[in-house]
């Protein structure tokens, strides 16, 4: 992991162009909204993912949904869960401009780059995750 943060700094911060100061300033502000927003919205997935949406409609196959194994759980479930669990944790951190947030948040990037991979979604996993990681790593330096 280390080698990993290494080769992204050198990439995403010393050779890459750096964001103006002001730029910075604001996505350090907005990134615990972000964050927050991101849980938020995430919520309605994860509970389609486990089949509440067919349950609560009323329809008589909701129930039946419910009963198999997870209700419709899929690889996507756990890693949609997995980033929205690792952002609500960023939150708090974020607020008070703490490595632990940065931390979090940067590993439900790399939770979310291994969907993509695993889900063979190579342009998602490029632009996604490149941009996340350069926004990231430019702002890094925020967070103590």
């Amino acid at each position: 992991m280390n080698q990993l943060n290494k080769t992204l700094e050198l990439y995403l911060v010393k050779k890459a162009p750096a964001l103006p100061k002001n730029i910075k300033e604001i996505l350090v502000k907005l990134a615990p909204w972000g964050a927050i927003i991101g849980v938020v919205l995430s919520i309605p997935a994860i509970l389609a993912f486990f089949g509440l949406s067919a349950m609560m409609s009323g329809l008589p196959y909701g129930a039946y949904g419910m009963m198999r194994a997870g209700g419709g759980f899929s690889l996507a479930a756990l890693f949609l869960v997995a980033t929205a669990v690792l952002e609500a944790l960023a939150i708090p951190g974020l607020m008070k401009r703490k490595m632990a947030g940065w931390n979090f948040l940067y590993w439900g990037v790399l939770v979310n780059a291994g969907y993509s991979l695993l889900s063979y979604d190579i342009v998602g996993l490029i632009v996604s995750a490149l941009i996340s990681l350069y926004l990231l790593f430019q702002v890094k330096s925020y967070y103590k």
